[in-house]
């Protein structure tokens, strides 16, 4: 009995009014790893230069709805989210260069089968091999399913005994061998999958994203959004669930699980003004966004300010920090660190304190104060230097002789 098999009856009982998403998917992207389904994907324009290397096999049976590897930097370790065909690991694969690393996790076998049927190949034109394919389901991170396949092929369960040693192993293989181990990745990329996740998994994918990447990680997502939400009859619709519509977040609810899984710096890359699909009025369209990990930390007191910059005239942070236009605003520790990378980087000044108050010596940094930061808290209250700007100064004139 195989994984499938083992779990299947259950999977099928949980699912939201007795609709099996897991296998509506598994079926549909199973046939389309064989024949191309031009209708599961939307035209993106890549950079041609990385298609070179990549097979027209693999690129003909891609489907995504966006192009998530401009944000991919050289030497990063990226974690692609339902790779399917292995187009987008392979585009990647090429920005990292061989100081990087990509990994892809699917659960399709035919998938994961033409995802790796090039590997070799595409690696030796490079000139480095720096793509892996790992069989697991987006939502659980932990379990590596070819690990459970190959214990069930030497212990086949026949018996409650049997499954309750299955179990077991999968707990040991979690913990000492997961799928992708805590804070092991720099950037997450997904292409039109998370809208795949059945319903009462997808808090448990954003929580999984979160606890994989590295602190300062981000997540590139491409996905599927609607204007409205989804009422409940079409999500019972399997056909239109597996095509990546009745599954959309709305725009909304989307950006709002980035936050409740506590990313910050939320950004909408992009938002696209046509539709792919339109059902009963509601428009489902393609969109990009970005989030970071890592402001999670004690709010330390070192006399740090920031002055944002505009043209907005206040904006309000992810911690609720209200920052007023041309505004000394007190931060802490952490916050001036976060203000000074991507994805603020630029939109602040900011004010060091004349003297660095050493950690050991800081305090407190007390959220509930005036959030204004008056000067001399940065300069010290016994600095009384006067002087001239010594960049204005003429030699031989009366302030400059």
């Amino acid at each position: 009995m195989d994984r499938e098999a083992v779990i299947g009856a259950s999977e099928k009982s949980n699912g939201r009014n007795g609709t099996d998403y897991e296998a509506a998917v598994l079926e549909r992207y199973g046939k389309a790893a064989q024949e191309v389904e031009a209708c599961l994907c939307l035209p993106v324009t890549y950079d041609q230069a990385l298609l070179q290397v990549i097979p027209e096999e693999i690129i003909e049976k891609d489907y995504g709805c966006g192009d998530p590897s401009r944000h991919i930097r050289t030497g990063d370790t990226v974690l692609d989210l339902g790779s399917g065909s292995g187009k987008a690991c392979y585009i990647i694969a090429q920005i990292v260069g061989a100081q990087g690393k990509v990994i892809g996790v699917d659960f399709n076998p035919p998938m994961l089968e033409l995802a790796r049927k090039y590997q070799t190949s595409i690696g030796d034109q490079l000139g480095y091999h720096n793509v892996e394919f790992r069989r697991g389901k987006v939502q659980d991170l932990t379990t590596n399913l070819e690990l459970i396949d190959r214990y069930l092929q030497d212990h086949p369960v026949r018996s409650v005994s049997d499954l309750v040693k299955l179990e077991a192993y999968e707990k040991e293989i979690c913990h000492e061998q997961p799928l992708i181990a805590d804070e092991s990745i720099d950037v997450i990329v997904s292409n039109c999958v998370l809208n795949l996740v059945r319903p009462e998994d997808k808090k448990v994918l954003f929580a999984e994203m979160y606890r994989v990447l590295k602190r300062g990680g981000r997540v590139v997502i491409s996905d599927i959004v609607s204007d409205e939400p989804v009422p409940e009859h079409l999500t019972k619709d399997a056909a239109l669930w597996s095509a990546c519509v009745s599954g959309a977040f709305q725009e909304e609810d989307f950006l709002r699980a980035f936050e409740e899984a506590k990313f910050y710096g939320i950004q909408i890359e992009e938002l696209r003004a046509e539709a792919y699909q339109t059902v009963e009025g509601i428009e489902f369209r393609a969109t990009t966004v970005t989030a970071y990990k890592g402001k999670e930390g004690p709010c330390i007191e070192r006399n740090h300010a920031v002055i944002y910059r505009g043209p907005w005239k206040q904006v309000v942070d992810d911690d609720g920090h209200t920052l007023p236009r041309g505004v000394r605003i007190a931060v802490c520790d952490k916050t001036f660190r976060l203000y000074s990378h991507s994805p603020y980087q630029g939109q602040f000044i900011l004010v060091s304190p004349r003297q660095e108050v050493p950690l050991d010596q800081a305090g407190v940094f007390d959220c509930s104060r005036d959030h204004k930061r008056d000067p001399r808290e940065t300069k010290g209250q016994e600095y009384k230097v006067t002087s001239a700007s010594g960049s204005s100064c003429v030699p031989g004139s009366a302030c400059c002789p």
